[in-house]
């Protein structure tokens, strides 16, 4: 079994103790042909060109004791957790390489190598055989090896996110080896493999979990992925002991305890759950991995196939209360993509290739901005709003680093194989050269925008079992046509399956046929999602207010009081194509036929809308519901235009990146989440603080709480150190959230916000705070 980034190229040593009831083919046997994903691939590569190694090596160089050829970029590169992009664009190069054979970046991959191997040498003592490029190592490193653990979220010591840092590289350097053929990066990821055994080896099991509690990506399946290049069983040992039992056991118990959580910390661990089971048979790793997938994209997942919001995950099926401007962070599709492709590997069925499809199409694909090939962190799902996407070279956040790979390797799973059977799970424009047959075979479509797909054999005869996807969508049976003759077939696991001797020659023609649909939020059956066939639809809203100072460079697009008025749709129940029309002279596009209210709306694929607002999802009333709930869903909406218009700032306590963001700190003082909101606290007369952005005008601080709380909740509201208030929380407003403002002084643009706990009491829980102009 391969690993999830090796694409066939594997130079496993070890045999893998599942074998794949499917394989996947080496990138380079397939050619991307024109379509939006070769031009999403064009775009991305030009930017991995732009991009200077020795910048993104700066740190590297530095820490290690030797001069910087190059000035660091900026953005999260100038920060703490810099060096994780490096490890990305490393990955990147390679699967780039693999992909096109373009030496120029494997080059690239090669120099990388070469520049870490020097860094390596430099180091010794607790940092032998180490390599990174975030700051204080040696201090963070020698309190860890010695026990001295204090971790919580993106925190380890005082670090943030060193072992998902550290994962970034050694996955780099993985397929820098896999993909490229590197024989030097295999040798710096193993010495690598060493330090981190020798740093943690005396690690109890308690220390383990509590360094377990910060972020840290899929060291348990780059260590795995090691010991299965190397054969060393120490690599394989210390995977294992990357097993976070708070987010696993409930998995592999097949309980749901997701709501709360950080959505893509937990997705690179069960991955690596994945990569275990494949390598030790374990089927407690392969529960965990199958359940996880299950809920997440039967529970968990908005339309377009991305989850979470301010990257936390919520109750299951609990969705429609849960749109916002930071819904749908990309790196949480990236990885569930790949988690995809080993269940896939294992069982292939169609139900793991029809969310494939979706995710990549109306996540992946749309996160890429087509002016600049920039990427997005966030896909806004709040309705009426617009995308933002980084700058090329102030930005470098996690979703930069998987987004220059998710654009490098579009082929990696659109064909499937073994010995007697070839899958087609994707409808992508594509040439696939299956060398071991001496088989080819080309695909050609427009789908998803027409639902034909044209295949023709080259090559060798052969003697298989040509096994196409039949979309979970379609409410009409697909036809297939060989040589122009309608040909009957089989249907299993979610295929269309036609066995012959398949000669150069042969022409398949596969029909889809595209309609319609909609799909409505599981916790509200009037809030619906329109698609045509696999694409999801987006109303377009208009430009207004959008300004190249709003879309790039934010992480999420600032809100601003010039939402507009969002359309709702009075179907009177009829049946969806009556009232959703194509666009004379246009393809996929359609528009609302007297429904929209207070206009129609016109809808086009999602993927395709960009520098627009939209909405994905729309509520759905009769005429005498409209008439009952207008002015109540008006109101409302006006209010929270209004409210937009006025906020500075926007603080959410418990919430990681929130935290990081706003520069929390705190003594005796705890996070969790409750009602599907997280708040943190101070005990026994702790405290903890965080800074707000504030205006030159006149602003209010607004502070929200929980109604219900009770106990010795009384403590002091201090902002810049003055003391603005005492709060005694004791069933203030029972079951509901209330806010309370705080005037703040004119002038000045930060202010430093601290809840400080009385002797023997309690602060908080705070469950937001937000900056208003008066």
């Amino acid at each position: 079994m391969l690993s999830s980034t090796a694409f066939a190229q594997s130079r496993d040593v070890v045999a893998p103790k599942v074998a794949p009831q499917a394989q996947d083919f080496a990138l380079s046997a397939v050619q991307l042909l024109d379509s939006p994903f070769k031009d999403a691939q064009t775009r991305n590569a030009k930017y991995l060109l732009d991009l200077e190694p020795d910048r993104l090596l700066s740190r590297f160089r530095e820490y290690a004791g030797l001069p910087p050829k190059g000035a660091i970029y900026g953005g999260w590169e100038n920060r703490g957790i810099s060096g994780h992009t490096l490890g990305h664009y490393l990955s990147a190069c390679a699967l780039q390489y693999a992909a096109t054979g373009d030496e120029k970046f494997l080059q690239r991959v090669d120099y990388i190598v070469d520049e870490l191997a020097l860094c390596q040498a430099k180091y010794d003592g607790v940092l032998k055989n180490y390599v990174g490029g975030f700051p204080d190592a040696q201090k963070l490193w020698t309190e860890v090896s010695g026990g001295n653990i204090r971790s919580a979220g993106f925190d380890l010591n005082g670090a943030w996110v060193p072992w998902y840092t550290q994962h970034k590289l050694f996955a780099g350097l993985l397929d820098a080896h896999n993909l490229a053929g590197n024989q030097k990066a295999k040798d710096v990821v193993a010495k690598l493999g060493d330090w981190a055994v020798e740093v943690t080896k005396n690690l109890n099991d308690d220390q383990w979990q509590r360094m377990l509690a910060c972020e840290h990506g899929g060291m348990n399946e780059s260590l795995a992925q090691l010991y299965a290049i190397t054969g060393e069983t120490k690599y394989l040992d210390l995977s294992k002991k990357f097993y976070h039992r708070a987010i696993l056991d409930p998995l592999a118990a097949q309980r749901d305890e997701l709501a709360g959580k950080h959505s893509n910390t937990q997705i690179p661990k069960i991955i690596g759950a994945a990569r275990l089971y494949e390598l030790t048979g374990d089927d407690k790793y392969g529960t965990i991995s199958k359940y996880f997938w299950q809920e997440i994209t039967g529970h968990h997942s908005y339309a377009m196939g991305g989850n979470s919001i301010g990257e936390h995950l919520g109750a299951p099926d609990h969705l429609n209360d849960r749109l916002g401007p930071a819904t749908a962070e990309t790196c949480n599709t990236y990885n569930m993509l790949k988690l995809t492709r080993h269940l896939f590997e294992w069982q292939p069925q169609g139900h793991y290739a029809d969310y494939y499809e979706r995710a990549l199409y109306n996540h992946i694909l749309a996160s890429q901005d087509p002016k600049t090939g920039m990427v997005t962190y966030f896909v806004s799902l709040l309705p009426g709003h617009f995308q933002s996407y980084s700058e090329p070279f102030d930005s470098f956040w996690c979703c930069v680093g998987s987004g220059i790979e998710n654009h490098t390797k579009y082929s990696d799973s659109i064909y499937f194989h073994d010995e007697h059977n070839l899958w087609v799970n994707l409808f992508i424009p594509s040439q696939l050269n299956w060398k071991d047959k001496g088989l080819t075979l080309k695909q050609e479509t427009k789908y998803p925008q027409d639902g034909a797909v044209h295949f023709t054999f080259g090559g060798q005869p052969q003697n298989l079992t040509f096994r196409l996807r039949i979309p979970a969508w379609l409410s009409h049976s697909p036809t297939l046509k060989i040589n122009g003759k309608k040909q009957a077939f089989q249907t299993e696991n979610g295929y269309a399956l036609v066995t012959r001797s398949w000669k150069a020659g042969d022409k398949v023609t596969y029909a889809l046929p595209l309609e319609l649909r909609q799909e409505a939020m599981p916790d509200n059956p009037r809030r619906i999602a329109l698609f045509y066939g696999p694409t999801v639809l987006a109303g377009e809203l208009g430009t207004q207010g959008i300004t190249d100072k709003r879309t790039y460079g934010p992480q999420a697009a600032d809100v601003g009081g010039d939402l507009p008025q969002v359309p709702v749709l009075i179907t009177e129940s009829k049946p969806l194509d009556s009232w959703l029309k194509p666009v004379k002279g246009e393809v996929a596009v359609f528009k609302t036929s007297g429904t929209g209210k207070p206009n129609d709306v016109q809808f086009a694929p999602f993927y395709k809308t960009r520098h627009e607002r939209y909405s994905i999802y729309f509520d759905v009333f009769t005429p005498q519901e409209w008439q009952a709930r207008e002015a109540q869903y008006r109101s409302a909406e006006e209010r929270q235009k209004e409210l937009a218009a006025r906020t500075v700032d926007v603080f959410s306590p418990g919430e990681m990146q929130a935290e990081r963001d706003h520069n929390v700190q705190s003594d005796k003082s705890t996070a969790g989440d409750f009602n599907n909101r997280k708040w943190r606290d101070a005990r026994d007369g702790g405290w903890f603080s965080f800074d707000m952005k504030t205006p030159a005008a006149a602003s209010d601080l607004i502070l929200t709480f929980w109604g219900s709380e009770s106990g010795n909740r009384v403590f002091d509201v201090l902002i810049n150190g003055k003391n603005v208030g005492t709060i005694r929380l004791d069933n203030n407003k029972p079951n509901q959230f209330f806010d309370m403002a705080f005037p703040l002084p004119e002038g000045g643009d930060k202010i430093t916000v601290k809840l400080q706990a009385h002797p023997g009491a309690m602060a908080g829980g705070l469950f937001g705070a937000r900056v208003v102009k008066k």
